[in-house]
């Protein structure tokens, strides 16, 4: 371990950077790896650098190694670390070591979301002992590691074991950080109470900072249930005019102010907003507490002191002011507080002193869409969500109008706001080159105004009634759209392109068809956010779907396709770098959208289509930046082929012979980002070949199986895909070639004993038994079973069991000439006789009424070739469990939707529009991104069994033949299946 700090550096460099990982990994299973890497990045004559990249390594070993099962860390090694990590955070308390101290509060937080309260019962206690009543740099470190344990709760659904972690936390906890809280705010009031502790400045400002967290934490404990302890000293924090809430609204400290120009919140602003999110959170979820007192009535005076008539302009204060406004909406919508926005008044002087002012653009905004559109386009698609940071003000200010319009103030606020847009259009028209920006602020206001509801996949979904429009589309924002580029300001052409993507559902089909060839035309234009825009709008537009259906056809753009993806293809070339070429992902989604769309339209031009995607693919291989676009491109070759192919087979060789080179290039340079998507598309392609694997792909196979391959979780998916695709064409090649043992070899070690990659696993068993014949199977098929019951004693879990259940129901249901129920259990019987009536009694007939809707089928066949082929179910001990499997078997028919074969018309490309999924969950900290252009619509593994219950009655009557009285006697001892067999019965199915 000596040269660890040498192999940190290393990691920071691209150059070194894969190969000192990679070593890394290795020195990281050595025992006590885990308290020597703390070590280091607790040595403070050690390279900082190091120190860093120590801290990141040691958080990352946390984020995906912790409770890994393949390659575990040791268990004492993790017990010895868990001892360690708060000293080290008191360790690192100096402000200097703020960086590195960010790392390992978020190595406690992973580790303690995992091992906390179970396997680390003291780490609270380790915690409040650490507190002090004089050091506020130790005081911070210990606030920022409880929070970043407690804010999780804020996501996690209610629960008997998430109440328990809270009350075990609170029972040890809360006492102390009230304490706390009253120390840190009487001494931020009153300096002079402890002057020793509050100054000099840089104290003070550590009081602040330590104010900040005390109500991020105020928030966690309060955020599913009110404590005993809080509820008490309600009053301490909520009574007008005296309670500390209701005080440090209205602190301000000069010294605390900061530099006017600085874009960082002030640590007073900050308080203030936390302040503000726990008042918004007490009103959603305890109302009854802040009716106690005028609490809210003082709030909203204090909001008004604050943010009325724009008196905190800065930039420094968007969060504060965007706070403030989502705090008067949540009241707004509570109903509760009907009565002080009720009054005409008060809702003309909220729109004028709150909402018109914090919509207007500033000059900030306009510097930002010129100087760095990508952040523009970001914040302004970023939905206004309580609590997060990026909503905006005018998200925010539009919020409260919805908030008006939604709670019984329809017609006055239609009416005041309305006087406010007539004005700004009129001011527009007076001087277009000058207010262009009153226009602006009408647009928005409009766009407020009229929405009652909307999502960001779908758009607006409900509108206020009082307003237009479609008319207002087409009096005031067609122009801007149609307009050419320079003739009116480009925000005015970005809100035109934005009212159409925001109210894309009030428009008709050939509405939108008409207003596409404008948009096609804005993805030429200079401006970045305009370009950006319109393919934005493109992509939803071409999204829009009626009940489970897209709208849109290859016939509604067959004209325009080409030129739509060859202008988004020039915008994204035209970037230069990788980098830059990479950072506009929502270009390279609509060239996606509009591929998946088009379809078959591309079979005469694909090939120029498909050398830019290539050349782009080769120039972002270099230095991967950006997952989503990576996602996308890879969906965008992946359609194509899927399309193309689809229309004409012939055309599968250009596109291999396109991809082979990049493919070979990202494999051989460990492209590891890349990988998973390259496997996809390498088993996309060969699923495409209907006779015997090429020579390029049995070439490669070798490469499939080494061990080093499926070191990575995120390739382990696109492998097993492929593998299948290997499988299904040339088991024979493989098994002649040793290849099928190297398959089950890796099953077997790797992807069967870990908890993460079981699933994966039996795909692969299940086409292991679906491809390779019986009497070739035979001499591993005990090894395998034997692999399964190992991992079945050594770590069950509910999904494991389900899926050893529908390994063994699969192999006997899929029609293979020599695979029968009685050659599994015959296997399982070599192993231990009495084994199989114990497996099926203990986990097969339990879980069979468990089966997933879509596995019914299966199951039921399964079960049924399982009761009615094996000779082993006709004998003792096995013959005694026949009666409740056949019990369990005779439920599943109460729901026969669900034993039919899918619908022979569904469109079966129908799964693409999972890519919309799949574009929220692509990353390069995912573990797998799918590609969904490259799934096949699912093969029923039974599909020659057209009925299941006919199949059932017919396989009963032959069994009947065969056993006589006996099958009367064991379906007699079934419980509950009399009437069943009556419907038989009436069917012909008399035994």
């Amino acid at each position: 371990m000596a040269d660890l700090p040498a192999l940190l550096l290393a990691s920071l460099e691209p150059t070194t950077r894969k190969q000192a990982e990679q070593n890394l990994d290795a020195v990281s299973v050595q025992p006590g790896f885990l308290s020597h890497l703390l070590r280091l990045v607790l040595e403070p004559s050690q390279d900082r650098a190091v120190r860093l990249a120590g801290g990141v390594y040691l958080k990352n070993i946390a984020k995906h190694r912790w409770e890994e099962d393949v390659q575990p860390l040791a268990e004492q090694d993790k017990a010895v670390l868990r001892s360690e990590l708060v000293p080290a955070m008191l360790v690192l308390s100096s402000p200097a070591d703020k960086g590195i101290r960010a790392q390992v509060a978020e190595s406690v937080s992973l580790i303690a979301e995992l091992d906390f309260p179970s396997r680390w019962e003291n780490l609270i206690d380790q915690l409040v002992a650490s507190l002090s009543p004089t050091d506020y740099n130790i005081n911070i470190g210990v606030l920022e590691t409880a929070h970043s344990i407690f804010r999780k709760w804020r996501a996690h659904v209610r629960s008997d074991d998430l109440f328990t972690e809270i009350n075990l936390v609170l029972k040890t906890f809360v006492k102390p950080f009230l304490q706390l809280f009253r120390q840190t705010a009487t001494l931020l009031k009153d300096p002079s109470t402890n002057p020793s502790v509050a100054t000099p400045l840089t104290n003070y400002a550590l009081l602040a900072q330590a104010m900040v967290l005390l109500n991020d934490i105020f928030y966690d404990f309060t955020c599913h249930d009110l404590p005993p302890d809080i509820e008490d000293a309600h009053a301490e924090f909520f009574a007008p005019g005296i309670g500390w809430f209701q005080l440090f609204l209205t602190w301000d400290s000069a010294e605390l102010k900061g530099d006017p120009d600085d874009t960082t919140p002030s640590l007073p602003s900050q308080i203030k907003t936390g302040i503000l999110e726990v008042a918004e959170l007490y009103i959603k979820l305890y109302p009854e507490q802040l009716q106690q007192s005028p609490a809210v009535e003082s709030f909203v005076q204090s909001v008004w002191g604050l943010i009325g008539s724009n008196q905190l302009p800065g930039i420094a204060d968007d969060n504060l002011v965007s706070q403030s406004l989502r705090f008067i909406s949540t009241a707004i919508r509570s109903g509760q507080w009907k009565s002080l926005f009720s009054a005409r008044e008060t809702i003309s002087s909220l729109v004028q002193g709150v909402v018109v002012s914090n919509v207007a653009l500033r000059e900030h905004d306009v510097e930002q869409f010129e100087d760095d559109p990508l952040e523009f386009i970001l914040l302004d698609l970023a939905l206004s969500t309580t609590g997060t940071d990026t909503a905006t003000r005018r998200q925010a200010a539009a919020d409260v109008l919805q908030a008006l319009v939604g709670s019984g103030f329809e017609a006055e606020t239609t009416e005041i706001v309305g006087t406010w847009i007539g004005t700004g259009l009129n001011e527009y028209e007076s001087n277009k080159a000058e207010n262009w920006k009153s226009k602006d602020s009408a647009v928005y206001l409009l766009t407020a105004l009229a929405t009652r509801g909307s999502t960001s996949q779908h758009g607006v979904t409900s509108t206020n009634s009082l307003v237009d429009v479609v008319k207002f589309f087409s009096d005031h924002v067609f122009q801007d759209l149609q307009a050419a580029q320079g003739t009116v300001h480009p925000i005015l052409q970005v809100d035109a392109i934005r009212f159409l993507l925001t109210f894309r559902n009030q428009l008709t089909k050939p509405q939108l068809l008409s207003v596409l060839p404008l948009l096609a035309q804005h993805l030429r234009s200079t401006n970045y956010v305009t370009y950006t825009y319109a393919a934005i709008t493109i992509d939803r537009i071409l999204s829009i779907k009626q009940g489970n259906h897209l709208i849109f056809a290859q016939a509604d753009i067959h004209d325009l396709a080409l030129s739509l993806v060859d202008a988004l293809l020039t915008r994204i070339e035209s970037a230069g770098t990788a980098e830059k070429v990479a950072e506009n992902d929502y270009l390279m989604k609509c060239v996606m959208r509009v591929i998946v769309t088009a379809r078959q339209t591309f079979t005469p031009t694909f090939e120029q289509i498909l050398t830019r995607l290539v050349a782009i693919l080769g120039l972002i291989s270099k230095n991967p930046s950006n997952p989503r676009f990576d996602q996308f491109i890879f969906e965008s070759i992946s359609g194509l082929m899927r399309f193309v192919v689809s229309g004409n087979a012939s055309t599968l060789p250009i596109f291999e012979q396109a991809l082979f080179g990049p493919f070979t290039f990202i494999l051989q340079q460990d492209v590891d980002q890349y990988i998973p998507y390259v496997f996809q598309v390498l088993a996309q392609m060969l699923e495409l070949h209907t006779a015997e694997v090429p020579e390029q792909y049995r070439s490669l196979l070798p490469f499939l199986l080494t061990p080093a391959i499926w070191q990575q979780k995120g390739s382990i998916p696109g492998l097993v895909k492929l593998l299948k695709a290997y499988l299904a064409r040339d088991s024979a090649g493989m098994l002649a070639a040793g290849q099928v043992a190297s398959v089950l070899a890796v099953v077997q070690q790797r992807l069967i004993p870990s908890k993460l990659n079981d699933a994966w696993g039996f795909e692969l068993l299940q086409s292991v038994a679906f491809n390779v014949k019986p009497d070739q199977l035979k001499q591993y098929f005990k090894a395998i079973v034997m692999t399964l019951l190992t991992r079945m004693q050594t770590s069950k879990t509910d999904k494991y069991v389900h899926l050893f259940t529908k390994f063994f129901l699969f192999t006997m249901a899929i029609n293979v000439d020599g695979l029968s129920p009685d050659y599994v259990i015959g296997t399982i019987e070599e192993i231990q006789p009495g084994l199989w009536s114990q497996i099926l009694v203990n986990f097969i007939v339990p879980q069979i009424p468990k089966m997933p809707t879509k596995e019914r089928k299966l199951t039921v066949v399964g079960v049924t070739r399982l009761l009615t082929q094996s000779t082993f179910m006709t004998r003792q001990p096995s013959a005694a469990a026949w009666p409740a499997t056949f019990g369990s078997l005779v439920k599943l028919f109460s729901e026969p939707q669900y034993l039919t074969n899918s619908k022979i018309d569904e469109d079966p490309h129908a799964g693409l529009t999972e890519i919309d999924f799949e574009e929220q969950t692509a990353g390069y900290q995912a573990a797998y991104s799918r590609l969904a252009a490259s799934e096949n619509t699912e093969v029923d593994p039974v599909e020659y069994v057209r009925d299941p219950q006919q199949f059932l009655g017919q396989e009963l009557v032959q069994m009947s033949k065969r056993h006589g009285q006996s099958v009367k006697a064991m379906i007699e001892a079934a419980p509950d299946v009399g009437p069943f067999i009556q419907v038989l019965a009436s069917a012909g199915y008399v035994l």
